[in-house]
């Protein structure tokens, strides 16, 4: 069976706010050309998740009239605290002392999925297509330049054969392409490889953030009030933080980030987290209360050094999937909506203009994003997060000075030390660590919670975390590092097992039990994972995330 091939002037991968904003402009620009959005996910916001707190910049000039339209960003921040924790206690960090990127003075606390989905209306209100429940799985070359990408198979069996209900992908065909993927997408990751975009720039470090939403009692609830913390449960030498947003309905979302240079190969992100929530300056906000979702989700945390060539032929990465998140501000919606818009610009002045011979050009937008007020917010953050090689206190007090003295004018750039998989050490070096049982109640074992992500798969498809030598999980990572992949999933897809008798071990793999993190794409110590994408419409399905 042949695919369906359909044209469009710009095809975008990935309904976040980055590829969001993108198909909007484009259409802002230039009402005639035809724009259309392929989305994983098997409805758009299905598959964001984010602590939230929006700084409106980028939406205010992408859609000045966003409150008369009812875009569901209606909680603005009203309080927020940095607390520095310790085992049994810990000290706020008066706010005068907060640098000015933590201060969320004119922000909203909101919903990323939700305002996905409000900003896919407003696309198709411009006559934007959008095709959720399609994964882009393979790129589209012409004469060595990007021309659009191809939906994966439907109905291949985990064999590899064709099942009954078989069809084959579609060609979504672009005279240009803006790859929104979202953090580590497997098409960017193909990309900077087959055009060398990450040439000269620094190896990127990622965390893991993990999220629940909770419905909590009326008395406990502080509608805009933003509180972060650093510290305990982490050691000193591993980066990471937590937030408390209190949005509306007496909801509040609880997350944890985890550095994924992390050395301690025992470590477990997710128990961390959980282990957290008991702390005494937070467990009281969940009295009484209930969890209502759970997700986790890897995030870029480089910055500026560690971004790639933006534009190649044909194309062109924008949001996340380039890494433009703020790690300061702990924010990137607005940095990536801009990144979006100013692709857009230059995709749509580009192709407005008489047609030339070759691939369209939009090596403009690398030097329109130079020139932005995106770029200079990235360039003052940039020292923020390698400085925390140096161990908690003397990041935290380095990112003061850099911050509040210098303003993020050093006349230096810090690098980062490794990718992150390099950092693990071996399991003989480094002490066990004896999480808590989870008592049900405030904390949760990890299949327990994965139930409220919503994920699903089709159970009889290929595998799509791909091994690139089946004996390395057991002779390499088991051997050496005590299978670390068992731990810093957050969903249970890793899990050595063993003969009855206890013999022989070998890495099952819980395929359906993944919400696209790509967690394990980043941390194998040996880079021996690779993720990819499954069958559309597959993965989890976020509500309100």
């Amino acid at each position: 069976m042949e695919r369906d091939s359909m044209e469009y002037d710009v095809v975008v991968v990935g309904a976040g706010p980055a590829g969001l904003a993108a198909a909007i402009r484009v259409k802002q620009r230039e009402p005639e050309l035809s724009v259309c959005v392929v989305e994983k996910g098997s409805e758009v916001g299905a598959h964001i998740l984010s602590g939230a707190v929006l700084e409106p910049r980028a939406l205010d000039e992408l859609l000045p009239d966003w409150r008369d339209r009812g875009a569901p960003v209606t909680t603005p921040v009203a309080g927020e605290r940095f607390l520095v924790l310790t085992e049994t206690g810990g000290v706020a960090v008066p706010h005068a002392l907060l640098p000015p990127p933590m201060r969320n003075r004119g922000n909203y606390i909101v919903s990323l999925g939700n305002l996905c989905r409000w900003l896919a209306e407003q696309a198709e209100a411009l006559a934007v297509e959008i095709y959720p429940g399609f994964a882009a799985a393979e790129v589209l070359y012409d004469d060595g330049a990007v021309a659009g990408v191809a939906t994966g198979d439907m109905g291949i069996a985990r064999t590899g054969e064709r099942g009954p209900n078989y069809q084959p992908g579609v060609e979504l065909r672009g005279r240009l392409t803006l790859f929104a993927e979202g953090c580590r997408g497997s098409l960017g990751r193909e990309l900077m490889d087959r055009f060398s975009l990450r040439a000269g720039a620094q190896p990127q470090t990622y965390g893991i953030g993990l999220k629940e939403l909770w419905e909590v009692a009326p008395d406990r609830h502080e509608k805009g009030l933003v509180v972060h913390s650093a510290g305990w449960p982490l050691d000193r030498r591993t980066y990471g933080g937590s937030f408390l947003y209190h949005f509306d309905d007496n909801h509040v979302a609880v997350g944890f980030v985890v550095g994924l240079d992390y050395a301690n190969p025992h470590l477990s992100p997710y128990e961390e987290f959980q282990r957290f929530k008991t702390h005494p300056k937070v467990r009281g906000t969940f009295a009484g209360g209930r969890r209502v979702a759970y997700g986790a989700r890897a995030l870029n945390e480089g910055g500026l050094q560690c971004l790639p060539k933006l534009a190649f032929p044909g194309g062109a990465l924008v949001g996340c999937e380039a890494g433009t998140l703020n790690v300061p501000k702990i924010k990137g919606t607005h940095t990536a909506m801009k990144s979006g818009m100013l692709a857009a610009e230059a995709a749509a002045a580009a192709l407005a203009a008489p047609a030339a011979p070759g691939p369209v050009d939009i090596s403009g937008y690398e030097a329109a994003f130079r020139n932005s007020w995106a770029w200079e917010e990235l360039h003052r953050a940039r020292n923020v997060r390698p400085a925390f090689k140096w161990g908690l206190w003397a990041g935290l007090l380095h990112a003061g000075v850099d911050q509040l003295v210098l303003r993020g004018r050093a006349p230096w750039t810090l690098s980062h030390a490794h990718r992150d998989r390099e950092a693990t050490r071996p399991a003989a070096d480094c002490a066990p660590i004896a999480y808590p049982r989870p008592d049900g109640t405030l904390t949760f074992d990890r299949l327990t919670n994965l139930s409220y992500s919503g994920v699903n798969h089709e159970e009889d498809q290929p595998v799509h975390l791909k091994l690139a030598d089946e004996t390395v999980p057991v002779a390499t990572n088991l051997a050496v590092y005590d299978a670390p992949e068992q731990r810093y999933c957050p969903a249970g897809v890793y899990e050595i097992v063993r003969d009855d008798d206890g013999g022989d071990a070998r890495l099952q793999i819980n395929a359906q039990n993944c919400v696209h993190c790509k967690t394990c794409d980043i941390k194998d110590p040996t880079g021996n994972i690779r993720w990819v994408v499954p069958e559309g419409g597959g993965g989890p399905n976020y509500p309100n995330m």
